[in-house]
């Protein structure tokens, strides 16, 4: 199944608490969002919690995450502003370790955590939420996000995409981490390549040279369904890193967008983007936000000038 090019998207509200979204505030915010970038696209991100990276459980249920109503709610207000949306469930820890780092023992061990077990609860955790996506007519279900050590489990990814089609009759992707798109194995099962662009100001061309060869290989579009910088100084040489400390700078975050809008442009085979990140709540601000940022007329320019046309 294809997905057309100029996904021109934003991440609104990354892994939202119950009542995030429902907010006349969050409402406000993401009126804002699409009058300041030209969006066509937004990405909503629930989230599922697990205790740890060696845990099996994955609770959507608790505080941590929106209710099913909430979330429908915000996808039928975006699409009242005109937008198409992309659902991407995504698990996390809650003692705050990176979900690349979720990993269990290649073979089964008594009394010991396993991957199937973990597999059986992700699926269900991915299949709610395609069941809602059908429902509610979202464009585009994206099976997780930067899970990089559950990737080399190609037959649990396999059966999971095809349990997610199932519930979901649209297009299917799974967001990997950023330099991770030449270890993925299994492009072929699902309809477009998604990535975390977090690349170097300096270095995308480079690094659009390696992805293109994944594109020609399995013949599908790329995604950069997460794509940002901090407006901190240094961020723009490694944007993924978002520990870094520095002063402000506002400007540096600008001109790592026109760095990657410029570089992508010239690629026939990326179909867009997804920016990190823009807040339900405007008092809310990361380092990575673009609201009320230069930043934002950046990504203005090339939304609207359809930089990928």
């Amino acid at each position: 199944m294809e997905l057309e090019h100029n996904f021109y998207g934003v991440n609104f509200a990354p892994f939202p608490r119950r009542g995030a979204l429902s907010s006349e505030n969050a409402h406000r915010s993401m009126a804002a969002m699409v009058e300041a970038t030209a969006a066509n696209w937004v990405i909503l991100s629930p989230s599922g919690i697990q205790s740890g990276p060696y845990s099996e459980e994955i609770d959507w249920r608790t505080d941590a995450t929106l209710t099913d109503e909430e979330l429908c709610g915000a996808i039928r207000f975006a699409k009242q502003l005109g937008l198409q949306v992309a659902l991407k469930p995504t698990v996390n820890c809650a003692n705050g370790v990176w979900r690349a780092r979720i990993s269990f023992f290649d073979h089964d061990v008594p009394c010991e955590t396993q991957w199937n077990r973990w597999f059986a609860n992700y699926t269900a955790f991915q299949t709610h939420y395609a069941a809602l996506a059908q429902a509610e007519g979202c464009g585009l279900f994206l099976t997780g996000c930067e899970m990089t050590m559950t990737e080399h489990r190609e037959a649990e990814w396999r059966a999971l995409i095809a349990a997610v089609r199932q519930q979901y009759h649209g297009p299917v992707s799974y967001n990997c981490d950023k330099y991770g798109e030449d270890h993925v194995n299994w492009w072929d099962a699902v309809d477009c390549i998604a990535s975390s662009g977090y690349y170097p100001l300096k270095d995308w061309e480079n690094q659009l040279d390696r992805i293109e060869a994944v594109s020609q290989k399995y013949k599908k579009p790329v995604l950069f369904s997460e794509a940002g910088c901090m407006n901190i100084t240094g961020s723009s040489a490694v944007p993924n890193n978002w520990e870094l400390k520095g002063t402000r700078n506002d400007l540096e975050q600008a001109d790592w967008y026109e760095a990657m809008f410029s570089a992508c442009a010239k690629r026939p085979w990326v179909m867009g983007f997804g920016v990190w990140d823009w807040p339900a709540d405007p008092r809310a601000v990361s380092a990575y936000a673009v609201s009320g940022r230069p930043a934002a007329k950046i990504i203005h320019s090339a939304y609207q000038g359809g930089v990928l046309e």
